[in-house]
């Protein structure tokens, strides 16, 4: 049995683990830290900080897999993403800001900041995606015949997979990475209505991001 078969039958028999999800929360916290200070709300290491204080909780009393419902966990954890989203949200906001109206002053530190703030976009939506599908990773590992708000391609052609295939996190990370390239879903439909504008909302932040920032690139290259 290859590795991806063994990892699919472990997440089919034990439910989703947990560390993917913390792990990426964790670089999205630590992106942070590389913002311009012009970008963050109080000094750069404080809502970090006070971000990976609540994430080190989390991961200390939650289960190490999504087998069984933990109502007050799961809030916690949807707590914290949603720290991180409106940390990150606040922080593009500023950086429109500063492109559109700042003139040249710490334009590469900006231009650094945007790249920086797509990265966290493509990480923080793929959690989101991840927690909103059929319900969370609960539900799914309790409930796998649920309907789906994505649907990928191993689900039209299930030929194309294992028997009993559902996706993982690195599938939701990849709907995330194209969603946010391509300002657009790609291999990957959105079959509900939160579905599509959560993926709505992520493509026109992309779109936002990469527009202003090669823009801003493109004055000072040529200023």
């Amino acid at each position: 049995m290859n590795l991806e078969a063994e990892r699919l039958r472990a997440r089919l028999e034990q439910g989703d683990p947990l560390w993917p999800a913390q792990l990426t929360v964790a670089a999205a916290i630590a992106l942070n830290l590389t913002l311009a200070d012009r970008v963050t709300v109080g000094p750069t290491w404080l809502l970090p900080s006070v971000e990976g204080a609540l994430l080190a909780a989390l991961v200390i009393i939650a289960p190490s897999r999504a087998a069984t419902h933990a109502r007050g966990i799961r809030r916690f954890a949807l707590g914290v993403i949603g720290l991180v989203s409106v940390a990150n949200i606040v922080s593009l906001g500023l950086l429109v800001h500063y492109l559109v109206n700042g003139g040249k002053v710490g334009g590469h530190a900006l231009i650094l900041s945007g790249v920086v703030l797509w990265g966290t976009n493509v990480l923080l939506f793929s959690v989101w995606y991840w927690e909103m599908d059929r319900g969370g990773p609960v539900v799914r590992f309790l409930d796998p015949k649920a309907l789906p708000d994505f649907q990928f391609p191993q689900m039209e052609n299930p030929g194309l997979a294992p028997p009993g295939w559902r996706p993982g996190f690195v599938d939701y990370l990849y709907v995330s990475l194209t969603n946010a390239t391509a300002f657009s879903p790609t291999d990957t439909m959105p079959l509900t209505q939160t579905a599509k504008l959560v993926m709505g909302v992520q493509s026109v932040a992309a779109l936002v991001t990469v527009g202003l920032v090669v823009a801003r690139a493109v004055n000072i290259l040529g200023g």
